[in-house]
Order: structure tokens, then sequence, then C-alpha cells
């Protein structure tokens, strides 16, 4: 089917603020706190009819900026910029035009690029639900079929692939398996107890920079994975703490010297985004990237990033719904095009139970992506409310479960998320937030970036 036009009637914008249970620490930074943005876009269908659409995503602090004149409250209030930005800019728009037309007709203003990314790629997740629904159309029948016009105009070097045949070629994946992210602040007693009650297979690490620090602690860990997790798999996210190839290669060395960490190095996938985005993009990666492949993840602040990470000698990129769907299957169609070894990976902690963990878990399913980061369900406290837990309880059984306190959960016990919960027409979700609930979106007042 040709992509539909449509219309951006109206988006409105909310927050509510998601305390986590634990802290968090990556790179620099520990979060304890923070607002979780969500959207709400009304689109006219040519021809067939209007509906709203809707979103959420995470405004985590200091990961989409980390300049360090910026505090944690200045990085949240530039997303919230790049949101308002963004509605301004979708609305002024009154044309026809498909959902991908309407993305690629915006160019944000704000810096950093990755932070200016985010509003847009909000608001094309709540366009591409209400256009979903308008057209009675569960996320993988819309996307297979290209229903929001996705096409090489960002991607010049895709230019004669055949999207289209991509995207309906694709096989989405039943389940997705956890990938479980071990904070700098999780202790191998943490893991070991988590390991006792959970059947998990992947797991995430993060680096902090200190290469002596850093293997002291895989070792730790290592000894804890071998012992209670025998057949593991593992990826290493350095969340740009180190400084350039040859601090990687120190790292590499060091877990290649170490007997304690044979078993691990065998079972280690690859490193995401080591090196600080200022410098990861500036030089090849040289002889390090033989040895193990290196994925962008911060990097990847628009659509020329991955071309320009290969020819550095990077082999992959991550999907995450906050830098935008779009350019999570563009990414994944020059894989295909690219050919063996490039590969994009799954990434997201911070993703909330409802619209968040719902649509970017189809997102990644629809990918292929087998396993994708995703424990935000154990740093954050879930639903806004009992209610709303409920309803999406009963409006996607199997995605989610009762715990034994009442508390309405991520449904984890078997270590994978089945994506079948989530087949309703629309973008992965037949519940709503709890919209009398939220906040609107908060004015920026911190000053201009």
């Amino acid at each position: 089917m040709s992509a539909p036009r449509l219309r951006i009637r109206a988006i409105e914008l909310y927050e509510r603020p998601v305390r986590f249970v634990k802290p968090f620490r990556f790179g620099a930074v520990t979060v304890e706190a923070a607002p979780q943005s969500f959207v709400r876009a009304l689109v006219a269908v040519e021809g067939q009819g209007e509906a709203w659409g809707a979103t959420a995503e995470m405004m985590m602090p200091k990961w989409f900026d980390k300049r360090p004149d910026r505090s944690p409250a200045d990085t949240v209030d530039g997303l919230r910029r790049s949101l308002i930005e963004a509605r301004d800019a979708y609305l002024s728009d009154d044309r026809l035009d498909t959902a991908f037309g309407h993305h690629a007709a915006f160019t944000p203003t704000l810096e950093p690029k990755l932070a200016a990314a985010f509003g847009p790629a909000e608001i094309d997740k709540a366009v591409l639900d209400g256009l979903l629904r308008v057209l009675g159309l569960n996320a993988f029948e819309g996307l297979g079929a290209n229903v929001a016009g996705l096409d090489a105009r960002l991607a010049p070097d895709l230019a004669g692939f055949d999207l289209d045949g991509f995207l309906r070629g694709l096989s989405p994946l039943g389940e997705v398996e956890l990938r479980h992210t071990i904070g700098l602040l999780d202790k191998p007693e943490d893991l070991r107890a988590l390991l006792e009650r959970s059947p998990l297979r992947w797991f995430k690490i993060k680096l902090g920079g200190d290469v002596s620090a850093d293997i002291e602690r895989l070792c730790d860990l290592a000894d804890v994975l071998e012992r209670s997790a025998p057949g593991y798999r593992a990826t290493l996210d350095g969340n740009e703490q180190y400084r350039d190839a040859g601090h990687v290669a120190e790292l590499l060395d060091r877990i290649d010297a170490s007997p304690a960490l044979a078993g691990f190095r065998k079972a280690l996938a690859y490193l995401e985004q080591p090196i600080t985005r200022e410098a990861a993009l500036a030089r090849p990666l040289g002889a390090v990237a033989d040895r193990l492949p290196i994925i962008i993840d911060e990097s990847d602040d628009g659509y020329d990033a991955f071309p320009r990470a290969r020819a550095l000698g990077y082999r992959g990129v991550s999907s995450k719904s906050c830098k935008g769907l779009y350019k999570a299957m563009l990414n994944r169609a020059r894989c295909a095009a690219w050919g063996a070894p490039h590969f994009t990976s799954a990434e997201d902690l911070t993703c909330q139970a409802g619209l968040s963990v719902q649509q970017d878990t189809v997102l990644v399913a629809f990918l292929g992506i087998p396993h994708a980061e995703r424990n935000g369900h154990q740093y954050g406290g879930g639903f806004g409310n009992e209610t709303e837990g409920a309803a999406f309880l009963a409006a996607h059984p199997g995605f989610y479960a009762r715990e034994a306190a009442g508390t309405v959960r991520l449904a984890t016990g078997s270590g994978r998320l089945a994506t079948a919960p989530l087949s309703a027409p629309g973008y992965a979700h037949l519940s709503d937030p709890d919209w009398a609930g939220l906040s609107p979106l908060s004015n920026p007042t911190s000053a201009l970036f």
C-alpha cells in the first residue's frame, strides 16, 4: 500500500516525576529521579479519519547532554526545549504529508544534536500511533507495509536500496530476551541474589573509565556470572568514559591478560561507545577495531553518524526510541545493505512501564534484534498509580504481572518479553496513561544553550 498523507492537528506535552527505587550510576553521574515525558498527537489521515496517538519517554539527565558546565536540571530543560521546538514546528506545517515526510521536513536548531533529536523522536512515535489507529493496523503490520512513508532522503547512502522490500521482508520476533544492566553501584552480591530468582542469560556491564578499577570489578562480576549463569553472554558499555582508542586497547589488553577473565572474554559480544562523543568520530579506531566489535550510541546524533562511524572501524549502532524510530529503521537497513559484520543492537535502560517500554520493545522485535537492554523496571517505580497499572495489566496480559505486594510490574520472570500482548491496532498499546494525573510539560527555566 502507498503511504497515506496526514495533517497533525494538535500536540499535547505532559510530564510526571519518576523516583528511582535505587540509585543508578552511569559514567560520572548518579541519578535517583527523573521526569518522564508524555506526548499526545491528533492526526487526520487523508480520506480516512483522525485519531489521537501517544507515547512516553524518560528525560534522563546528563545523558543526552554531558557538557560539564550543564547541571542535571539544565540538561532536562534542554529536552523540554526540544519537545517544545518540535511541537511548534510540526504544528506550523499544515501540509498533507506522510508521517516520515513531516519528520524529514523538520530541522532542529538546538544543541547538542542528540538532545535536539529527542523532541521529534517523541512526536514521531505519537504521530505513528495515531496513524496506525486510523488505519486499524498494529505496529508490525504498519511498519512492515511502510505506512509511514520511510524513504532515503535523509540517508542518501541508501539511494537505490529497496526500503519497501526490506521492511516487508523483516520477520518480527515473538519475544525479546532481556539483557540485564549492571550499573556502577551494583555489587556482585546484588547480581548473585538476582540470579537466584531470574533466569537471565544476557548482561550489560557499565564501565567507569579507570582501567584498573574496571578490571577488578569485571573479575568480581565474572566470577558470579560463571557460577550462577553458565552459558551467559555479555556486553560492555563505556558511556564515553575512555579517552581514545589507545585507552580502549589498554582495557582489552588487561582483559586478555587476566586468567580470571578468560571465560568472560569468550562471552563478550561487543563494546558500546567507550570514547567520549567529542573524540569518538574524530579519528579511526585502528587495530582495536579488529579485537572486539565496537558500536556507537551517544555518537549516533544524526542520520550521517553511522556511515561516518563505519568508515572509522565501528561495527554497529544502537537502536533507541529516544533517538528516533526512523533513524533506527534506516540504520537497520544499512546493516542489511552493508552485510556482516555490521549490526544494530538494542540499548535502553530507562524505558518505564507503559507506553515507553511497550513501543521500544515492539520496535526491537520488528527490527529482529533478539535481545535488548531492558531493566528500567528495576530502577523506576512502575506505573503512576494503581488504577493505571491495573488498566495496562488488563489490556496487555502476559506483558505485565501483579507482584505479591499488589504492584503491577513488567513480566520478567521468564527472562523474555512476549510481543503478542502488544499486537492490537496502534503503536503497541491498548491502554493509555492516566492523562488527568499528569502535569503539563514544565517551561524550561535554564538559560538557553
